[in-house]
């Protein structure tokens, strides 16, 4: 079964730092682009950053400098270091990643399950 699991959110104090985790498993044939997408409460979803497979970077104007993606093409793994953290980027943040499945020749999004990042002191 494919999936996307991530991990390493949690609470942090206005100026820490956290790095979130996305690994992509199962049948999986190629991957294209992978990235960080959130969503605070009442407003939409936004994107944070982005990674292709040859490590071309794109970020929000509101995180760049302060976070970082990068990934592991041989793990099928992307990161998300996030310094000087600001109460304002408490949000639900999402992995996401383009690819073709096994079995299929399209790309599909496929999304993780969501993982709550709280900056509050």
């Amino acid at each position: 079964q494919l999936q996307l699991v991530e991990s390493g959110g949690g609470l942090v104090q206005p100026g820490g730092s956290l790095r979130l985790s996305c690994a992509a498993s199962g049948s999986i044939i190629t991957i294209n682009d992978m990235g960080w997408y959130r969503q605070a409460p009442g407003k939409q979803r936004e994107l944070v950053a982005t990674i292709t497979s040859g490590g071309s970077t794109n970020y929000a104007d509101s995180v760049k400098g302060r976070f970082t993606i990068s990934r592991d093409n041989a793990k099928n793994t992307a990161y998300l270091q996030m310094n000087s953290l600001k109460p304002k980027d408490t949000a639900v943040y999402f992995c996401n990643a383009r690819l073709v499945r096994g079995g299929t020749a399209n790309f599909r999004d496929y999304w993780g399950q969501g993982n709550q990042v709280t900056v509050s002191s």
